[in-house]
């Protein structure tokens, strides 16, 4: 998706991003307020079938016979950074670290895991500004799914750095990705988009 950068003399304030349209998601972005539309259908799939995929197994509490739990995984937290105001397509905290969710409307405390759906619109945003702010406030694990593509990217924050910990393609069956590695994933649901209309149904 596309996003627009709204450059103005003063940084952007949280004021100028609740006065955005409803159907626009907004963050501000070294003092930039950035306007992103919803998602394009193949990149909510992507987002949502990674969301479901992760939240069955590990958001529950720690010790959950259908567990191993011991996260909060969410959907479009919206992430105050210093001066930032990012949102992530997903987000996890350890419980340890969060033990009860926030009254606010926003997370204070930086998550321990982020994945972002990149799309064609937003690779820069992603790989370049919004990785290094991660990086910045302590986030341990990034994950860059790229659904045009079929690809995972894993990093993981070595320092001041972030090293790439692991990739998956195509349509993997038991993917492991840390750091939710102790279940494996069905990577071809996230990429599942139905068929095109006018052919034949798969058996």
């Amino acid at each position: 998706m596309t996003a627009l950068a709204a450059r103005a003399p003063m940084p952007a304030t949280y004021d100028d991003l609740l006065a955005l349209p409803e159907h626009l998601i907004g963050e501000i972005i070294d003092g930039d307020l950035i306007a992103s539309p919803r998602p394009a259908p193949a990149h909510a799939a992507a987002t949502s079938s990674v969301g479901s995929a992760l939240h069955a197994p590990y958001h529950r509490r720690p010790g959950d016979p259908n567990g191993p739990g011991g996260w909060w995984i969410l959907d479009e937290p919206e992430l105050h950074l210093g001066r930032h105001v990012l949102v992530p397509d997903l987000a996890g905290w350890r419980r340890e670290r969060l033990p009860a969710l926030p009254e606010t409307a926003y997370f204070a405390l930086p998550p321990d895991w982020v994945c972002e759906v990149v799309s064609p619109g937003s690779v820069r945003r992603d790989r370049v500004q919004k990785m290094r702010i991660y990086g910045e406030f302590g986030v341990a694990w990034l994950w860059l799914v790229v659904p045009e593509q079929q690809l995972v990217e894993v990093f993981e924050r070595q320092g001041d750095r972030w090293l790439l910990a692991g990739t998956a393609v195509g349509h993997e069956a038991e993917a492991r990705l840390p750091p939710f590695d102790a279940v494996p994933l069905d990577l071809a649901r996230w990429w599942d988009v139905g068929d095109p209309v006018g052919s034949p149904a798969s058996p």
